[in-house]
């Protein structure tokens, strides 16, 4: 229990308090002892890790579905340069968080010594904002310049350190945290949208593209009337499944995969693209403008870095969804020719996923993986799809029906954020049923967290699927240079590996079995393992068939 004084620690806990922190995911360090025994005494959650890499990862995940700033924190050295990840991880993917860490006292950080290194320069070239606290008066000021500009469109990570005997200091007892504001929607610009309209009004084959920013912005809603208005096909990004229903006519699946994939040819067909809500690192324009030859109105709150392959003729820099209904409002009164809608395109992914539904091959097909996996989960819950084979596939083939209950990681494409992840997003969103879907190469990385979820009592479902391999490095290679090495290893038991953290293994021998393994677990509202063997000679017969059908179609 803390005293009575007031000091930059219990200062530090009152701005957090103050910009709405529920939870704050890390590890105690020496230096950072009394932050961690202030958060005793408030109204926050303090979830501690056997990582930091994954308490950086839930803060990324939790930020990511409440879009308010996840907050990890963790001692100097090591334990920051282990944020670093997630951190990264985040910044990238644009999702906000705040990470603080300690680092060694003012009465030596400008001189060698034990355990310290430059850490606001290490986290600068990954964070919108790194930086150290100097003054314990600076404190309310810098927390809020942190909070706001990791929430600020558009999101990413900051980076705090905190002295170890700044911590410690004294402060005046009138000092306060500094209100927090509302952000204010900003309006599109007249004369860029009129411009829009008029390239819209004279396309011959107009396609949207949807990226995360979508999701982020809440403007699915907008997204999918203006898809109407045109009778317009949706191809959304990886990170943005979802924000048109796959159930929907107009939704077309996802661009950015590694080769070519059926949506390419109606990017292939369009003379002008409507990106809304994409940004470039989710994947590389060329992948849908490989001769550079498509008009682009960009429609995004912020400008898009330059790429050849992305030329942007008109940009709406506003919020999304203000843009999209001026827009909608601007062209509800023109009649549309009836653009060709890919139906042949969604029609092969829908036989590519259902004519494997009923699959009884074992070890299990991807395909029919991810049918039972839809099967079990509502269109309310989360999957998140760890990096690997199995990105590729679910990214393609799990039908999304509602924004961000597929999360993939497709800035950084960082391996193992998903169990973790998995426990941030039921703090999140406790009412959903979360379920990790992960490789066994990215498993082992963060497996230690299933520690964090029976201790915490965070229920928590990870499927494994099991190949022995680091299978999406195998795919490459076998793709690449029609060979593959240094990918193979062992696995443990996972059934044992599970039960000795007092959690619930499942290991499926049959593939009628994993339906309702998987139903029961998610059930059980607890903490359950489920490894699955998967048939991976999947992989080189998809980028076969799609190498062929640019050929053939």
């Amino acid at each position: 229990m803390s005293d009575t004084k007031s000091t930059v620690a219990k200062l530090l806990v009152k701005c957090l308090e103050a910009e709405g922190v529920e939870y704050v995911f890390g590890i105690p360090g020496e230096e950072n002892i009394r932050l961690i025994d202030e958060m005793a005494d408030s109204s926050i959650r303090f979830i501690l890790v056997r990582h930091e890499q994954g308490a950086s990862f839930m803060a990324d995940m939790y930020g990511r579905l409440t879009g308010k700033a996840g907050v990890c924190t963790a001692t100097l050295g090591p334990g920051a340069i282990n944020l670093l990840l997630g951190v990264a991880d985040a910044q990238t993917d644009s999702t906000p968080m705040v990470a603080i860490s300690a680092q060694v006292g003012l009465n030596r950080i400008y001189k060698e010594s034990h355990q310290y290194i430059d850490l606001q320069a290490m986290f600068a070239p990954v964070t919108k904002w790194s930086d150290t606290i100097l003054t314990p008066a600076s404190v309310p000021e810098m927390m809020r310049k942190a909070f706001d500009l990791a929430q600020r469109e558009r999101p990413g990570a900051v980076y705090l350190a905190v002295p170890q005997d700044l911590e410690e200091s004294d402060v005046s007892a009138d000092l306060k945290p500094i209100t927090v504001h509302p952000v204010h929607k900003t309006a599109p610009d007249a004369d860029q949208v009129a411009a829009a309209i008029d390239m819209i009004k004279t396309a011959k084959q107009p396609i949207i593209l949807a990226g995360h920013g979508v999701a982020r912005s809440h403007a699915s809603k907008q997204l999918i009337a203006l898809s109407e208005l045109l009778n317009v096909p949706v191809a959304t990004t990886f990170m943005a499944k979802g924000v048109i229903p796959d159930r929907h006519p107009n939704a077309l699946g996802v661009a950015g995969f590694m080769r070519r994939d059926y949506e390419n040819f109606a990017f292939d067909a369009a003379d002008v693209i409507l990106s809304v809500g994409y940004e470039l690192q989710e994947f590389a324009p060329s992948k849908i403008n490989p001769a550079h030859d498509k008009k682009i109105v960009h429609i995004h709150h912020f400008a898009e870095d330059i790429d050849a392959a992305y030329p942007v003729d008109i940009a709406i820099e506003a919020d999304i969804d203000k843009s999209l209904e001026a827009l909608i409002d601007g062209l509800k009164n023109t009649t549309f020719p009836k653009f060709d809608n890919h139906a042949k395109i969604k029609q092969i992914k829908k036989e590519e996923l259902d004519g494997n539904a009923d699959d009884q091959s074992f070890p299990l097909k991807p395909q029919r993986i991810i049918s039972d996996i839809r099967k079990a989960m509502g269109d309310d819950d989360i999957v998140l799809a760890d990096t690997g084979a199995i990105k590729m596939w679910m990214a393609r083939l799990y039908p999304t029906q509602k924004p961000s209950t597929c999360l993939i990681s497709n800035g950084l494409s960082t391996m193992a954020f998903a169990l973790p992840g998995a426990l941030a997003a039921k703090l999140a969103c406790p009412e959903q049923k979360v379920l990790a879907v992960m490789g066994d190469g990215s498993f082992l990385m963060n497996s230690q967290e299933i520690e964090t979820a029976t201790r915490e009592n965070i229920p928590l479902v990870v499927l494994i699927w099991v190949d022995d391999a680091y299978g999406l490095i195998k795919w490459k290679m076998d793709l690449e240079i029609k060979h593959h090495r240094d990918v193979d290893f062992t696995n443990p038991n996972f059934v044992q590996y599970a039960e000795s953290f007092g959690a619930k293994g499942y290991e499926i021998t049959s593939a009628d079995m994993l339906l309702p393994v998987i139903e029961k677990a998610l059930a059980d509202d607890g903490i359950s393992i489920i490894a699955c063997p998967v048939d991976y000679a999947e992989n080189n017969k998809l980028t076969d068939k799609l190498g062929d059908l640019t050929i053939t179609i």
